[in-house]
């Protein structure tokens, strides 16, 4: 199920992975997938949600919603073929940082700009 507005949840009869399909196929470059079930839960990304839009589109995916630490972010990327992740509480309530995270993900062996 998709939701039409993220602020107030309004579900609809959208699936995610059609309407991911339809958004390319209209012009989107890139799909910011944001599981709102995962968002504020800090219990990790939504893996099974983000590889099933990885999978279904050729363009980049960023996941979002749920990144609790950066062991969430190499699960992410290594599961569900995610192109990008973003996060923000971990960041604004200085749990981590950008940087830790990205030093744990290189020497874990996932590609980092």
């Amino acid at each position: 199920m998709a939701y039409l507005y993220s602020w107030c949840r309004k579900p609809t009869d959208w699936e995610v992975t059609k309407w991911a399909k339809e958004a390319v196929r209209l012009g989107a470059g890139e799909i910011l997938l944001t599981s709102m079930d995962q968002d504020g839960a800090k219990t990790g990304f939504d893996v099974q949600l983000t590889k099933r839009v990885s999978e279904a589109v050729s363009v980049p995916v960023i996941a979002s919603g749920g990144a609790g630490g950066k062991e969430d972010f190499k699960e992410v990327f290594n599961e569900a073929n995610a192109d990008a992740a973003l996060a923000a509480s971990i960041f604004h309530y200085k749990e981590t940082s950008v940087a830790e995270v990205k030093e744990y993900l290189k020497k874990e062996g996932v590609a980092v700009r």
